[in-house]
């Protein structure tokens, strides 16, 4: 008669090769994401050959639609006059001297709306404008 208990060994689950996958799988999505701009305001970019660098800080945006109104990072600016874009352009500006400007004109605005607002941000002292384009694609 056999009086030993017998004795189980206890199960041990090593997880650290799953958390080490997780967190490969973790880096690998985050590195890939790609992150899109979107706005509210129906706009058609003109097209060109290359895209201007999107990893500027503290930026203004200048939106014109193709029926020639304003918006200032997404707010839309009363009416159509030079005054009022400088005012909504020191308002957003906040005191700096000289921030970088992005002007996202639709395909169809007027020439005479984005001489408008660089003639606002020429008169404010804001020298650094950029123009917003999507880029072509190789098969046009």
């Amino acid at each position: 008669m056999n009086l030993q208990q017998n004795k189980r060994e206890e199960l041990d689950v090593n997880i650290t090769p799953l958390i080490d996958v997780v967190f490969l799988l973790l880096i690998f999505f985050m590195v890939s994401t790609t992150f899109e701009r979107e706005s509210d305001i129906d706009v058609t970019l003109p097209q060109a050959s290359i895209d201007a660098p999107k990893e500027l800080n503290d930026i203004i945006e200048i939106t014109i639609s193709s029926d020639g109104m304003f918006y200032v990072n997404g707010k839309r600016v009363v009416n159509k006059q030079v005054s009022t874009l400088k005012q909504a352009l020191l308002k957003v500006a906040n005191g700096r001297e000289d921030p970088p400007i992005i002007i996202s004109a639709d395909a169809k605005a007027t020439h005479q709306s984005v001489v408008t607002v660089m003639d606002a941000a020429r008169q404010l002292g804001f020298v650094h404008l950029s123009f917003a384009t999507s880029q072509i694609s190789e098969s046009q």
